[in-house]
């Protein structure tokens, strides 16, 4: 029945700060970006090496979502980088901090969390 994910949906507090977060710090691609005037409401449209992977939203005086402490719903989006070093490196220089790099007891691989603009967790996952 289901062959993969398709996208995931993010709607940010601050649409051309996570915007810039999301492309200039993440490196992610836009794809096509579209201004909703019947909702007042951007859509960003976003991939990864080729792949579309996020909808951008932004929607007028929408609630802040609690991540601390960690409420029921999505938990965290993960990306899976080679070396997290680097990554963590990378992120560092663009004024991004991560959590100390922790070791997944089951699969032995590194993790560290850090959050986009919003405070949404984001994980990088050595694979």
């Amino acid at each position: 029945m289901l062959q993969a994910v398709h996208h995931i949906a993010i709607i940010a507090g601050d649409y051309p700060r996570s915007k810039n977060f999301y492309t200039n710090v993440l490196g992610l691609e836009i794809i096509r970006e579209v201004y909703r005037e019947e909702r007042n409401s951007y859509k960003l449209d976003l991939s990864l090496n080729g792949q579309y992977i996020i909808e951008l939203f932004s929607f007028p005086d929408a609630p802040a979502r609690p991540s601390r402490p960690e409420a029921q719903g999505l938990r965290h989006l993960a990306f899976s980088v080679t070396n997290i070093a680097a990554a963590i490196d990378q992120l560092f220089k663009k004024g991004v901090v991560c959590e100390p790099v922790r070791i997944d007891p089951y699969t032995g691989k590194k993790f560290s969390f850090f959050a986009d603009p919003d405070g949404l967790p984001l994980e990088l996952y050595e694979s």
